[in-house]
């Protein structure tokens, strides 16, 4: 299959381009296209085909459900019941923008969407291309990552057509990504709103949104607990580049050393080493290839470079990745969460007498 790539201006959107792309998604086909958090790979949400299409491009497990997209408040009513209050304040508060609700399901939304479960994900993303996709197909859309599973989230359509050339018929480049790491997901089923994968929309924004408590799903608090996260796709290797990470945490001083121990240990066994570091720490570090995800107090860069730069690592063929840990304030557990995943949960921590 001859995969197409059509640039399109956002702030200029070509009508000719979504209107070849919406007749895709409209006779069951698929098209990779940008959100604010990263690329998206769509298909008709509410055909059972099209979903089956998307598991199979992505190699991804069907039980791990798709996220709907739609560009109508009104369309949470066809693919959802018993819809809460909350979910009417969350969406006041965020929609267009990063967040997911989890909702029980209408009989519209057949169960290839779900993963065979009875509630559905649903989203209104914060992205011209993306928004007026779903208003030109005159389709509701299912989109997980375009990504292959288990690799790091694409936040450019150069990272979708390194996995997905030749499995999709289109991609539309619409440039990098805004944010780059995927939206929060909060559980409205539940007695209490529960978190269950952060993101750029924070568990104290949806507090004040909300009025009430909101909680977090305890199975990604303590991975290493052996409790199991509530949301299925969870549980799935994440964000992973095909080199071993390992990230390296406590004291600067006492992680820059280790760091540049380890690195120099695999080094003299002749493998090639990469390290991710910010730009405080980055002339500190010596292995063959060190790169910055940006500064400490710039918690939206680090979040935007993250995939971009472990995809970058997998381009310079390293044997091992060594990285500092981003705990930032604000949306630090979204990063974490997702270099966490990435590593597999491989975390040395440097103790004071280390």
């Amino acid at each position: 299959m001859e995969t197409k790539r059509i640039v399109i201006d956002p702030t200029d959107i070509d009508a000719s381009a979504i209107s070849v792309a919406a007749a895709i998604i409209r006779e069951g086909g698929l098209v990779a296209f940008p959100t604010e958090t990263v690329y998206g790979l769509g298909a008709d949400a509410l055909s059972s085909q099209a979903a089956r299409k998307i598991y199979a491009a992505k190699g991804r497990p069907s039980d791990n459900p798709l996220i709907v997209h739609i560009s109508r408040r009104e369309d949470l009513f066809t693919v959802a019941r018993d819809i809460p209050v909350w979910a009417e304040r969350l969406a006041d508060a965020f929609w267009p923008g990063p967040l997911t609700m989890i909702l029980w399901k209408s009989d519209r939304v057949p169960p290839e969407t779900t993963g065979g479960m009875e509630t559905v994900a649903v989203r209104m993303p914060d992205h011209p291309v993306a928004l007026r996709l779903i208003e030109e197909s005159g389709r509701l859309i299912a989109a997980p990552s375009a990504n292959t599973s288990g690799r790091p989230s694409p936040t450019t359509a150069e990272h979708v057509m390194c996995d997905m050339e030749g499995r999709i018929p289109m991609v539309l480049d619409g440039g990098a990504v805004g944010i780059g790491i995927e939206s929060t997901i909060v559980d409205l089923t539940e007695q209490v709103p529960m978190i269950l994968r952060p993101g750029y929309i924070t568990r104290e924004m949806l507090r004040e949104a909300l009025g009430t408590e909101v909680c977090v799903d305890p199975g990604i608090i303590a991975a290493d607990s052996g409790q199991k996260p509530k949301a299925p796709g969870m549980k799935y290797r994440h964000y992973a580049p095909r080199a071993e990470l390992v990230i390296v945490e406590g004291d600067t001083d006492r992680v820059v050393a280790r760091i540049n121990r380890l690195a120099a240990e695999r080094q003299t066994r002749g493998e090639k080493t990469g390290i991710l570091a910010t730009d405080e720490t980055r002339s500190l570090y010596r292995a063959d290839y060190i790169r910055s995800i940006g500064a400490r107090s710039d918690e939206d860069a680090i979040a935007r470079h993250l995939y971009q730069l472990l995809r970058e690592f997998d381009d310079l063929a390293v044997d091992v990745i060594y990285s500092e840990s981003f705990a930032t304030p604000r949306i630090g557990h979204a990063i974490m969460n997702r270099l966490l995943k990435a590593a597999g949960h491989q975390v040395i921590t440097v103790e004071k007498d280390g």
